[in-house]
């Protein structure tokens, strides 16, 4: 977004202020005096910027207590930039409102009669700044996601580092994906759209006989089939509006769109869920863009420039394999039940099993195989089990509970990705089913797309060790990062925003968090 500085007149320097004047480079500059005493007294002054003092006096100190917002006694444009953003943070997916923004505005406003004394000016733009850097930049600090259970590696920031940029490039206060994850700007983007369609008052209810409805399928006709074609012409599913009340081809391949976005089971049945969906509040969507533009935050903006890594988010139940930018490789997964919780982690995938062991938990043991084992004595021995140093294993074979390949990650919380022979469990829409594990529908694949670039291990030999005869291992020559994150929204490459199911209640628990006093920013 261009912001025009016409807009600003900036207040020369005052002989009513406390500062001095310097003569230096043939022109006068402020010479602010700040130290200790002076921060201390402004922090004293202004107790709700009390938090941010540590931060503001170790940006001084880098700039040797110099002067940062003035130029030749008056505001610099870079000031009036940062300025503007602030008043626009709404665009950010932040409602945070930053203390004191009244006696700021003040310093910008010419027509107000009451003007700040300019060290106090200084020090609020300072503590501006760090307002806006920790709440766009960062989000909630590194304790807080750990109490939340989000333990993928966490971003750390210098807000001096960040200030020189910016200050060298303006524009980096637009796009940076040196700054921020990419995925946040597109987030950004759709927000944008949403909000408009709401502002614009376009979000319409689709209207439904309760008592005789009965699903929506091509060649019907309905008053609720034109307002379904009106709400997916206006989210971008559908490139025209016929205002056509019958079910026709261009409908069914938007409706086929839709379902995708939603991570729907694709078909052409309109039901009465899917119409409850279209009918829940924009407001909905909107919050669910700006929880997730807040998770991007915290995300290392090194991650995506990985050469190659794998990423899985939960809610979408999909694992993507990226190697050098492009997606090589794609699949369906299922995740731990509610009881058993997936954890958000990363780990470093460094070898594949074929044919696999299973080594049953104790946890397992204790509260479902003991039970099993005293009703049926042969439990064991028919389903391919054993014994094995106190600890009971299934042995390897196209039954075992890990299928036929495991990619291993060492990680504390004794998570893998590993096949299954459980597939028809991929044909249901909300996949939560294991103890915590992530089963991969097209496994082998996975292992084939990983070993391509290895000639110790050919296709051939490849299914050989998932004949399901012994345990094999194949230690990976290049380590491959594993994360494993939760995203209720995603935007594609091409613009489309997918929405996924909050199946923790994560989004739930966050929006508590970030509206409530209690959440604690960097």
């Amino acid at each position: 977004m261009a912001i025009s500085f016409f807009a600003f007149s900036f207040r020369p320097y005052s002989d009513k202020t406390e500062s001095k004047k310097a003569f230096i480079n043939n022109k006068y500059v402020s010479a602010l005096t700040i130290d200790a005493a002076s921060l201390n007294a402004f922090f004293k002054k202004y107790p709700k910027l009390k938090k941010y003092q540590k931060d503001v006096e170790d940006l001084y100190k880098n700039k040797q207590y110099k002067s940062i917002w003035y130029d030749d006694n008056k505001i610099t444009e870079f000031a009036a930039l940062l300025y503007q953003k602030v008043n626009v943070l709404k665009d950010q997916g932040i409602d945070n409102k930053m203390p004191y923004k009244e006696v700021i505005d003040q310093a910008f406003n010419e027509s107000d009669n009451i003007e700040p004394p300019q060290l106090d000016t200084e020090l609020l733009l300072t503590s501006m700044y760090i307002f806006y850097a920790s709440n766009v930049y960062s989000g909630v600090d590194a304790a807080t996601l750990k109490k939340i259970g989000w333990y993928l590696p966490a971003k750390s920031i210098s807000y001096a580092k960040i200030l020189d940029s910016l200050i060298v490039d303006t524009n980096r206060l637009n796009e940076d994906d040196n700054l921020l994850f990419s995925q946040y700007y597109k987030l950004k983007d759709a927000l944008k759209k949403y909000r408009k369609i709401e502002t614009d008052g376009l979000w319409k209810k689709i209207t439904i006989d309760s008592a005789n409805f009965k699903d929506l399928r091509p060649d019907d006709t309905a008053v609720a089939i034109k307002q379904i074609r009106e709400r997916l012409f206006i989210i971008g599913d559908l490139k025209r509006d016929s205002k056509s009340n019958v079910y026709d081809e261009e409908l069914m391949a938007a409706v086929w769109n839709y379902k995708k976005r939603y991570n729907l089971k694709i078909n052409y049945a309109i039901t009465r869920d899917h119409i409850n969906q279209m009918n829940e509040p924009i407001s909905k969507s909107i919050k669910t863009i700006m929880l997730n533009m807040e998770r991007c935050r915290w995300i290392p903006t090194n991650l995506s420039k990985a050469s190659e890594y794998v990423m899985v988010n939960i809610p979408s139940f999909r694992m993507f394999y990226v190697k050098n930018g492009q997606y090589a490789f794609v699949s369906d997964i299922f995740v731990g039940n509610r009881l058993s919780e997936t954890v958000i982690f990363s780990g470093t995938m460094d070898r594949i099993v074929f044919s696999p062991y299973w080594y049953v938990p104790q946890s397992i043991i204790q509260n479902e195989l003991k039970s099993q084992i005293a009703r049926d004595k042969n439990y064991l021995a028919e389903n391919n089990m054993e014994w094995n140093g106190g600890r009971v294993r299934q042995k390897p074979g196209p039954k075992n509970s890990l299928g036929l390949v495991k990619f291993m990650f060492p990680n504390p919380n004794d998570i893998y990705m590993h096949d299954t022979p459980a597939k028809s469990l991929f044909d249901f829409e909300n996949r939560t089913f294991s103890h915590g594990c992530i089963n991969v529908k097209e496994a082998k694949n996975l292992a084939l797309t990983i070993l391509k670039d290895d000639p110790d291990w050919p296709a051939d030999k490849i299914d050989k060790a998932m004949s399901g005869e012994k345990e094999t291992t194949c230690m990976l020559k290049h380590k491959i990062p594993v994360y494993i994150g939760y995203f209720t929204a995603w935007v594609q490459d091409n613009g489309e925003i997918n929405f996924f199911p909050d199946v923790y209640s994560r989004d739930e628990s966050l929006d508590k968090l970030l509206y409530s006093d209690s959440v604690t920013m960097n």
